[in-house]
């Protein structure tokens, strides 16, 4: 598994411990492959049964390049899994280019040669605009003195009960299309 844009590895670990050859790789030192100027993994093409894309593709500039590569390393029968933004704010990691809907996230993958096999969306309409509240009311917590971490946490637990609560009554047909985030399951098209 090829772990691409993988940061820190935060799942390094998990895949080792679930016996998967994980490797990271990323455009700085945080993994253990670097991703070279054009956008090309040192693995030679079908290395990888699957590769893992979390929270990356909204950082992504050059979407065909991002994608050319998932399909280079990708044996025939392998898998991407891929996590991205449909609604959330700004946040630069570099940089932030774009937020999709479900639609627009499956077309711009299949334009870029790859096939998806399901998309689930995670934190509907309502739960986001809690989740997003959230993220605010938990930056200004933190600034206090000794007790805003705690009043932090404490909030951000009632706030996801809360967000699950209304992503339970949030009609399917409105949050599946409007997620705050998509998981997708797709494979490289096979000419």
């Amino acid at each position: 598994m090829v772990d691409l844009g993988c940061g820190d590895m935060p799942y390094a670990r998990m895949m080792r411990e679930m016996q998967i050859d994980y490797r990271g790789a990323d455009i700085d030192d945080g993994g253990s492959l670097r991703i070279d100027e054009n956008g090309r993994v040192p693995l030679a093409d079908g290395a990888a049964g699957a590769v893992l894309s979390v929270q990356v593709l909204e950082h992504v500039r050059d979407l065909d390049a991002y994608c050319a590569e998932i399909s280079r390393l990708l044996r025939d029968d392998g898998v991407l899994l891929l996590s991205t933004h449909g609604t959330w704010l700004y946040h630069p990691h570099p940089e932030d280019h774009r937020r999709w809907t479900r639609t627009g996230l499956i077309a711009d993958l299949g334009d870029r040669g790859l096939v998806v096999e399901d998309v689930k969306a995670i934190a509907g309409p309502l739960a986001t605009t809690t989740l997003i509240r959230l993220t605010g009311f938990a930056f200004f917590l933190r600034r206090i003195p000794v007790f805003g971490g705690a009043f932090a946490s404490l909030l951000a637990v009632l706030m996801n009960l809360r967000a699950l609560l209304e992503d339970t009554i949030t009609p399917a047909s409105i949050r599946d299309d409007n997620g705050c985030v998509f998981l997708v399951r797709a494979h490289k098209a096979i000419a």
